[in-house]
């Protein structure tokens, strides 16, 4: 059977991270066999910039493997949810023989709550497992809110699209991130401002899994991936800031 869960250790940017990693990527928005949303409150503008197909996802073997893997999800919830708690749990085992805690990040490529779903239909407990921590981005903020009394165990850093600042601003009072995307260059790794709206922005680039690390609400600035046309048209439609 397929795993769902791959090594942050594979991936480029979980790769920085301070600690081990895992995070599962599924096919974001509707690109699955049975065009069901796995990606709610997608905008156009995000949908645009998905990092789906950066890095390796451009390859067309890791989107049909992903694919696959959201049918799964979509075909037989209970099933897909009983491996995840299983390879959690497997984490949790090692990281506990190690003496460490793994981060793991559930929704590399969607906007799912599935936290709660192992909860409802696996793991009562999932989130007292000891050696594991759970972080994720979001463009719902009633799953920030659902969480936030628990963001010592799972840390939920809400997406800004362009059009939900006051959402945002709800997120921010509540102590929880806020990740916005600015038009500075990766590749030539320009600098982001160092405030957006009156909040401190942190350099999101530095490592996957920083807002384990910081607390309170700030701004998560992240520079803009893609093609210059992408790029501009983002700036368009609001979902990429000018810097």
């Amino acid at each position: 059977m397929q795993k769902l869960l791959a090594n942050g250790a594979t991936n480029a940017k979980t790769a920085k991270n301070s600690r081990e990693s895992a995070i599962m990527y599924l096919a974001p928005h509707t690109q699955n066999s049975f065009s069901v949303n796995v990606c709610a409150l997608a905008t156009d503008a995000c949908v645009l910039a998905c990092l789906y197909k950066a890095g390796r996802g451009a390859f067309n073997s890791i989107q049909k493997a992903r694919i696959k893997k959201t049918d799964f999800y979509i075909s037989d919830r209970t099933k897909f949810v009983a491996q995840l708690n299983k390879e959690i749990i497997a984490i949790n085992k090692r990281s506990a023989k190690k003496g460490i805690k793994t981060a793991i990040r559930l929704n590399g490529t969607s906007d799912l709550d599935l936290i709660g779903q192992l909860k409802t239909r696996a793991n009562k407990s999932i989130l007292s497992l000891k050696n594991v921590v759970y972080y994720d981005y979001t463009k719902i903020i009633g799953k920030v809110k659902k969480y936030s009394k628990y963001q010592s165990k799972y840390r939920l850093c809400f997406s800004f699209s362009g059009e939900n600042w006051t959402q945002c601003e709800e997120a921010l009072s509540i102590n929880a991130p806020v990740s916005v995307v600015f038009s500075a260059d990766s590749r030539k790794k320009e600098p982001l401002p160092k405030k957006y709206k009156g909040y401190k922005v942190i350099d999101g680039d530095k490592a996957d899994d920083l807002m384990l690390d910081h607390k309170g609400g700030y701004i998560l600035g992240l520079r803009f991936k893609g093609s210059k046309k992408s790029r501009l048209e983002a700036i368009k439609n609001g979902f990429c800031q000018e810097v």
